[in-house]
């Protein structure tokens, strides 16, 4: 269903991004750093090449407030008049990512502190400790006085709060710090004795007697208490969430019925996107997908899944990418020709409503002088150019796509608490790292067509008939209960190694591991058998039919007997309490010893992958992906085309694909439509180019002959 928020200015659509119709195009206008006469000729060009949306105002503190008694919004207004004028709609920044020199000067407590007690200096960005008292009352005095005065302008479609919160800093380590991290232990923990027994005190005589001997976990002789680390990398994201939130109040105060958002950084371990993105209003997100790595889209659409899943699949918006590029890589290459729009249709295809950029015009000064931009240094002269307006113009025929949703027909479990636990010191390896272990298990899934949302460790799961867990290493039995309930009813888990280790708290689960999923996966680790780096241990993939036949019709796919597969960086020691064995080891000490299992519980199977295959891992997926009846959105997809499916209310349907391969590419269809990029009907096929791409509309089931 769609909701609205009514209010005296506008009408804000849930399953709309914002007023603006269509799909959002534009970036980062910096117009401080231009002399107001290169204004006009902006807004000129911008017309040109269909920009209906630009960023404004996310490093303008200096200029809005020249001193802490002093506001200057005279640019600012006309800036807003004239875009009206020109019919571009403002998404208007709070400024509070850049502190001034003054606020800087006048409160030098709110730079932030290293762990090792170093001050942090003025001269870059985001310069600030999350928990200064001076630092959050300048930002919200600031975004208060922005509010009042341009909620009601015509201009103001979007708030966008700060800018990349944890890029820079993540962390600080002052008194101001301290005292905030023992208020957030209070709340979180009530009394010290509790304190004490969550953080296992009683080991290297830890044990504290007040709240007030308990400092942030600063660099020390030795190893710090993970219990310590997890709750302050909770705190961290926690603090940082504090600022977002006071921002946001006065803006859901002053201007209600304005969307605000604030830019996501991808998959970042920082912070705990699921409980951010319960305060966004919409998602956004800047992406910077690398042109020299010939992989990188896959990575990039992973991402892309996260952003439209933290909301439970509602449109997102690309918030910034790079035109061509980037200028912080030891080496920044550009993108070739067509890279630019097949990236930004991308976004699409994973359920952008828009795609922004940083920047529009490219600065001649700074640390980002060399950044590409949609307006290049030589101007409209420029290839880049050529590209900003072409993809303009596609994106207005493409308006109608705006609204439409995808879902996926697998999920995969994304926990942070697991993660920052996963990756704290003193495990048995240092290389069982989160996304080098989730992104074998997506690649798997993109080469096969397979679209994937999302969810976290608290999500019902129903509708989905496979769940993929790559690694759960922190679980609570609350959530291994969800997952036995969700197999018993039929659907089909496929858990990774090191599962199921510790609690909330970090402690281990006692009974072995892998703890409360031990029943579940009907197996139990003797011993973790981390691999040494630059080895592999090979396993043997001995076969196994799936369980039933696919849902599609389709004949399944399993592997020949004796199937050799190699595992890297993990492998365990388990033994089966009622799973079947379907690999196992087939070299080392662990020679004969299963790999890879399968447990049937209730209507449903759990799957257990002991190792971390690597580019292997595809492989074993394969039987759950048939026996869930799981495939591609097209059948018979050739290889480096992706194809994603989005789906409006009205029955009709849009199918993207992509080419990210250099070859031609003729893809099947199992449904003629209009390739809205060109406005030709389609046949059975479409042939696409190298870097090509169509956006199919498909018709609705019952328009369909």
């Amino acid at each position: 269903m769609t909701a609205t928020v009514t209010t005296d200015r506008l009408t804000v659509t849930t399953d709309r991004l914002t007023r603006v119709p269509g799909l959002l195009y534009g970036g980062d206008w910096n117009p401080e750093q231009w002399p107001e006469q290169v204004w006009a000729e902006d807004v000129k060009l911008m017309a040109e090449a269909g920009v209906n949306l630009v960023t404004v105002g996310v490093f303008s503190w200096a200029r809005l407030q020249p001193d802490a008694d002093s506001w200057d919004f005279g640019w600012l207004d006309r800036l807003f008049d004239l875009c009206h004028r020109h019919g571009v709609a403002v998404d208007l920044a709070t400024a509070t990512a850049s502190p001034p020199a003054w606020l800087v000067r006048a409160h030098p407590e709110l730079l932030p502190v290293t762990a090792d007690g170093v001050r942090l200096e003025f001269g870059s960005r985001q310069h600030y400790c999350p928990s200064s008292p001076a630092y959050r009352e300048a930002a919200v005095r600031l975004t208060r006085a922005l509010a009042e005065r341009y909620r009601h302008h015509p201009a103001l479609a979007l708030w966008h709060i700060h800018n990349e919160y944890g890029d820079h800093v993540q962390e600080c380590f002052c008194p101001d710090s301290a005292v905030d991290f023992r208020r957030w232990l209070r709340e979180r923990h009530g009394g010290i004795e509790e304190l004490n027994r969550s953080w296992g005190t009683a080991f290297w005589s830890q044990r504290y007697t007040s709240f007030e001997q308990i400092e942030p976990p600063r660099t020390a002789p030795g190893p710090v208490n993970p219990t310590q680390l997890l709750d302050w990398r909770r705190f961290c994201s926690d603090a940082l969430l504090a600022l977002h939130r006071a921002e946001k109040a006065v803006l859901d105060e002053v201007s209600p019925g304005v969307p605000v958002t604030t830019n996501f950084m991808s998959m970042l371990k920082a912070l705990d996107y699921w409980e951010w993105s319960r305060h966004e209003d919409l998602v956004s997100d800047d992406a910077y997908p690398d042109p020299a790595d010939p992989r990188a889209h896959v990575n990039a659409a992973m991402n892309y899944d996260l952003m439209r899943s933290l909301k439970g699949g509602r449109p997102w918006l690309l918030m910034e990418q790079a035109p061509s590029a980037v200028s912080w890589r030891p080496v920044n290459v550009p993108k070739r020709p067509g890279l630019y729009r097949l990236w930004s249709l991308q976004a699409l295809a994973r359920g952008a409503d828009g795609v922004l950029h940083f920047q529009w015009r490219a600065s001649v000064a700074g640390a980002e002088k060399f950044h590409s931009a949609m307006l290049p240094h030589r101007g409209t002269a420029a290839r880049g150019w050529q590209e900003t307006v072409r993809l303009g113009a596609e994106l207005r025929r493409l308006g109608e796509i705006a609204g439409s949703r995808l879902r996926g027909r697998a999920a995969v479990l994304l926990d942070w608490d697991s993660w920052w636990a996963l990756e704290l010191d003193d495990h048995p390896s240092a290389r069982m790292r989160w996304p080098e272990l989730l992104r074998p298990w997506y690649a798997a899934l993109h080469e096969r067509g397979v679209t994937v949302d999302f969810v976290p460790p608290t999500a019902g799961l129903d509708g989905y008939p496979l769940v993929l867990a790559p690694n759960l290493y922190l679980l609570d039995t609350a959530t291994a209960d969800r997952l036995t309930a969700y197999v018993r009813d039929g659907g089909r888990l496929v858990c990774g190694p090191f599962s199921g280790i510790a609690d909330r708290h970090d402690h281990i689960h006692p009974g072995g591991h892998p703890g409360p999923l031990r029943e579940l996966l009907g197996i139990v680790v003797d011993e973790h058998w981390p691999i040494p780096d630059g080895a592999t241990t090979a396993v043997r993939l001995d076969g196994a039919a799936p369980d039933g036949p696919r849902s599609d019709g389709a004949e399944a796919h399993a592997e020949p007997h004796g199937a050799d597969l190699r595992a890297e960086r993990w492998s365990e020691w388990i033994e089966t309490e009622g799973a079947e064995t379907l690999a196992r080891y087939a070299s080392g000490t662990l020679a004969g010893l299963p790999a890879v299992t399968r447990n049937r519980l209730g209507a449903g199977t759990a799957w257990y992958l002991s190792c971390h295959l690597g580019a292997d891992t595809g492989r074993v997926l394969d039987l759950p992906l048939a026996e869930a009846g799981v495939g591609a959105e097209l059948p018979d997809l050739p290889a480096d085309v992706e194809a994603t499916r989005r789906h409006a209310a009205d029955g009709r349907q849009y199918l993207f694909l992509l080419n990210h391969g250099g070859v031609e590419r003729r893809v099947p269809l199992d449904t003629p439509g209009t390739d809205l990029l060109t406005g030709a009907a389609t046949g059975d096929a479409v042939t696409l180019a190298p870097l090509g791409a169509a956006v199919l509309r498909l018709p609705a089931a019952e328009e369909r002959p």
